[in-house]
């Protein structure tokens, strides 16, 4: 398999809301398109050393939180790193809802606005920075 340290990293909610599985959903198909490439935000919140080593190697971090509680954020925020672009999904329009799935249309809909986001002018991904951006309201 080739390498694909070019690529930033997503790391995304997976939790049981509606949201939550939409972020997780996003986040598969960035890394299906070579987009990014994904890794495990559990093993970072659980101090896994080897996925802890990967969160902190300074590459370029795409993190995809499905509602306010922002535990991507967190987890990341424990070992000291701040994703080069951050996207809350309620400050997208996503609702949060519990035992029902997300809808397809709007999961299609954000992934090209996230997809459009994490490319500059020239068509490559973003650097990391030091702040966190947080992403404009969806449709705005």
């Amino acid at each position: 398999m080739a390498r694909r340290d070019h690529l930033p990293l997503v790391y995304s909610c997976s939790g049981c809301s509606s949201a939550a599985q939409l972020a997780n959903h996003l986040a598969i198909r960035m890394d299906r398109s070579d987009l990014a490439e994904m890794s495990c935000i559990a093993g970072v919140g659980g101090d896994v050393p080897s996925l802890v080593r990967v969160a902190t190697s300074g590459r370029a971090i795409v993190a995809i939180d499905g509602c306010a509680l922002k535990c991507v954020q967190n987890c990341l925020a424990r070992h000291g790193v701040e994703p080069s672009i951050h996207f809350d999904l309620t400050q997208l329009g996503v609702k949060k809802r519990f035992r029902m799935d997300f809808d397809q249309a709007q999961a299609d809909e954000l992934f090209e606005h996230l997809r459009n986001s994490l490319n500059d002018e020239s068509g490559t991904v973003l650097p990391p920075i030091a702040a966190t951006s947080e992403a404009r309201l969806f449709g705005d």
